[in-house]
């Protein structure tokens, strides 16, 4: 392999493909759409792939909607939490479906949007997520419309709904039962729709995922109440494609060994320190060999976790973090001035690609 200066993230399109393939499939066997969720992998390198298998892309700013339309193509869908005047404006430039969060700016903005389709976010009051944070039907949640009368009494503004209730949900009876629930409590305003988004966080790309049941569950669905039903996967488009290399820099020895390696937590993958969770090692392998390994930040928290691993790490190896797509490119930032990792991608055909090394110059231009 080409030798390449870490820190760097390594895309690998055959296992890239590996994911798309299984959306292709749920596809051709349900009939359901899948966008691509731009809010979890937006690298757009490897656009020209994903597009071989996906219908579109989703976002969740102006800046995602512009994105998904200039280097994806194919539908693009453009919701916010919350949209200004301006925003509207110019996403209906690039969208083909704006989605809205709110009654209120339904209400305020759906006359801009002539020859575009109009939809609204629901709230179901029911959702999946190992995590408080990342749960939309949490008390108090301001993610879409709780108020069935409200819904009702807009109805005929829309052609479609979005309901966005899972984070990681690798359950397919929790998901067949949800969306049984949801087809119940919403029956009268589904059957007026044309399109029903059930969003993403369904781990439908894990392994062992019983893919038949799940593609049944949704075309009953979208026969029943006479819709096309869109997926959103983020992660499930990208899972185990991408590894964060990395180098040991130094070992220290604080009751335990820590090994300190030349990216950060806080910086490259945010997600894991966000949600207190630790990221698998792909290389080296398990084994006995205990050691903390840890980001180079100043942050005392900036912690990969604890590994047994077969081989007792030393200055100048090689450690590479496992499932580094989602939720990490996205979100990187230059705490500290951590120098940001490179982007490489192995491509289908093995040409590794060089595809973008960060600079002084990357850094002092983020800033003012």
């Amino acid at each position: 392999m080409l030798q390449l200066p870490t820190p760097y993230y390594f895309i690998d399109e055959v296992r890239l493909q590996k994911n798309l393939e299984i959306i292709q499939y749920l596809r051709d066997e349900s009939g359901a759409k899948s966008v691509l969720a731009l809010k979890c992998f937006s690298t757009w390198c490897v656009f020209d792939l994903m597009r071989q298998y996906m219908d579109g892309t989703t976002s969740s700013s102006l800046f995602e909607a512009r994105l998904g339309r200039e280097k994806f193509g194919k539908e693009v869908h453009a919701y916010s939490v919350a949209y200004s005047a301006e925003e509207v404006e110019a996403v209906a430039k690039f969208a083909d479906k704006v989605i809205f969060n709110s009654v209120s700016q339904l209400n305020t903005y759906h006359h801009c949007l002539k020859g575009l389709k109009v939809g609204l976010r629901v709230n179901p009051g029911i959702s999946y997520s190992h995590f408080e944070l990342a749960d939309p039907a949490c008390r108090y949640s301001r993610l879409g419309v709780s108020n069935e009368h409200e819904l009702h009494a807009v109805a005929n503004l829309i052609s479609g709904i979005m309901f966005h209730f899972n984070c990681e949900n690798d359950d397919i009876e929790n998901i067949a039962a949800t969306i049984e629930q949801i087809g119940i409590k919403y029956a009268p305003i589904l059957k007026m729709m044309a399109w029903v988004s059930l969003g993403g966080g369904i781990h439908f790309t894990k392994e062992g995922y019983p893919l038949e049941k799940f593609c049944q569950v949704l075309k009953d669905f979208s026969k029943k109440y006479g819709v096309q039903v869109y997926l959103e996967p983020g992660e499930a488009a990208v899972t185990d494609s991408t590894e964060l290399v990395t180098t040991v820099l130094d070992i220290v020895h604080n009751e335990i060994d820590i090994a300190i390696v030349d990216a950060a937590v806080e910086a490259h993958m945010l997600d894991h320190l966000i949600y207190r969770t630790s990221p698998r090692i792909s290389s080296p392998g398990p084994g006995s060999q205990q050691i903390i390994i840890a980001g180079r930040s100043c942050l005392a928290g900036d912690l990969f976790g604890s590994y047994q691993l077969e081989t007792a790490l030393k200055v100048g190896d090689e450690v590479r973090i496992a499932d580094a797509a989602g939720y990490t490119m996205v979100k990187k930032n230059w705490f500290n001035g951590v120098a940001m990792p490179s982007i490489v991608v192995r491509r289908l055909n093995g040409t590794i690609e060089l595809v973008r090394r960060f600079e002084y110059k990357d850094y002092l231009g983020n800033l003012s």
